[in-house]
């Protein structure tokens, strides 16, 4: 696998599973008009904005820095156009108003080649940073924003996006083909010595066939087709159990599909990513859809008249791995790529935890809703049973795709034993959210386990500053 010069690779996966949910939003991609005002967060799921770079009542230009994260390589979160900044209106946020909307994208851009050789004359690693391509990068083992002092040794790119309701390839690669395949051929450009590894589903639908024929065009990127499961898009998973990975101290990046697309704009026409394509769905949205938005997007604007249950709870990011839209926040977020919407459950249902009747399912399949198997699941924010302790039934270990066994692991993070639980690799956790889904006990192993890892982390770090002070 470490061979960039090209070529197919199968990937044989154990667990995983789709879950059969109610409310994908179509492939189509809608964009939306400008607003009044923008609602710039200050905060997202890894950067913290928290040094400004512009003063109330400033006149900003598109693509000009607003604030960066200092803690994490001064990425900057960027003004989607041309607008005034407000920045007492609203806590956390960065407001804008008189907006003035983006000229058009010149017609010129679509000549551009289909894949290049050289980089564009005075082209420098720091400018994909300031153009807001940086965000769209992360370490394949912890997810954590990369250095960009560092070369990478390989790098992942992610085509598909499994987990259900989340904007993925469907929606971003149609009629971006060239400008991905171009994508591709800049990336072994930018990072020479690094292998580049395109992650494409096993199957013919149109996105997979668009993926290969553009990795193949630009001959330089490795195709890997897995399965068409969920979470076997997941980068640390792939790059573990195809050797990727390769020593544990090396520079092992991915980024997605629409960080790609970012990479091309930047490079090929000096252009900065000032928007996103986001999923609006789950089974409370009464048409789900995709969007084309700009960050700041006021996130009542979107919900509005397209509810079909309310009250609802507003997720942000997918089903499983999402999280409840933080109280306060008034914007759509730098990294957001979906806002999956539950109905929120307000009557105890009689029986929930023996599940009955047709219309209910479940993983082990033991109800008769099973037998209905072109019924999705009508997600709702309700339990569906009572919390117990573990069963040992074994679902967990069932999809589990990192091979390792959760319901040991629990049990032992619940008698306080760390250092067993370390034995038994719960470092290998990749947060799917599986394990979660499937127990019938309602034992939330995600979050115990990300708690754990956070737990030993914290513990290495203080070992670590012990040494060095000693």
């Amino acid at each position: 696998m470490s061979d960039p010069s090209g070529g197919t690779s199968r990937v044989t996966l154990t667990g995983g599973y789709n879950v059969p949910a109610t409310g994908a939003p179509s492939p189509e991609v809608r964009t939306l008009p400008l607003p009044d005002r923008l609602f710039i967060p200050l905060e997202s799921c890894r950067f913290a904005f928290g040094e400004l770079r512009v003063e109330e009542g400033q006149r900003v230009e598109r693509g000009q820095v607003l604030a960066v994260d200092t803690g994490h390589y001064s990425v900057p979160v960027l003004a989607p156009c041309a607008s005034t900044v407000r920045l007492s209106e609203a806590e956390g946020h960065i407001v804008l108003d008189e907006l003035e909307a983006p000229a058009e994208t010149p017609p010129e851009e679509s000549s551009a080649p289909a894949c290049v050789s050289e980089l564009p004359q005075g082209f420098s690693v720091a400018s994909l940073v300031d153009m807001g391509v940086w965000q769209f990068l992360s370490d394949v083992r912890t997810g954590a924003p990369v250095d960009p002092s560092v070369s990478p040794s390989a790098v992942m790119v992610s085509v598909p996006s499994f987990e259900p309701f989340l904007a993925g390839g469907e929606a971003q690669l149609p009629g971006n083909s060239e400008a991905f395949a171009r994508a591709l051929s800049l990336l072994h450009l930018v990072f020479p010595g690094a292998a580049v590894c395109a992650v494409v589903p096993d199957t013919d639908n149109t996105l997979a066939d668009e993926a290969k024929k553009a990795a193949e065009k630009c001959g330089c990127a490795r195709v890997l087709t897995v399965p068409l499961r969920y979470p076997f898009d997941h980068p640390a998973l792939l790059a573990r159990l195809t050797g990727l990975a390769g020593e544990p101290d090396a520079h092992l990046w991915a980024i997605t599909l629409e960080g790609m697309l970012a990479l091309d704009g930047a490079i090929t026409h000096s252009r900065p990513w000032t928007e996103r394509v986001i999923s609006l769905a789950g089974p409370a949205v009464a048409e789900p859809v995709h969007f084309r938005a700009v960050p700041g997007y006021p996130i009542e604007a979107i919900l509005k008249g397209r509810l079909c249950r309310e009250p609802a709870r507003v997720v942000e990011g997918g089903i499983l791995t999402g999280r409840t839209l933080p109280e306060g926040k008034l914007g759509l977020g730098a990294e957001c790529t979906g806002l999956t919407v539950l109905g929120e459950s307000t009557v105890r249902t009689f029986m929930a935890f023996a599940r009955p009747g047709v219309s209910k399912r479940s993983y082990n399949r033991s109800f008769v809703g099973t037998y209905r198997p072109e019924m999705g699941v009508r997600f709702s924010t309700a339990l569906g049973g009572e919390l117990r302790p573990c069963i040992s039934c074994g679902q967990c270990v069932d999809v589990c795709p990192s091979r390792i066994m959760p319901n040991i692991i629990h049990k032992t993070l619940y008698a306080h034993d760390i250092e067993r639980a370390i034995d038994l690799r719960v470092d290998l956790c990749i947060e799917c959210g599986l394990c979660s889904y499937v127990c019938p006990s309602k034992i939330d192993l995600r979050q115990q386990f990300i708690d754990a890892k956070a737990q030993i982390q914290a513990d290495l770090e203080s070992a670590l500053a012990m040494e060095v002070e000693a």
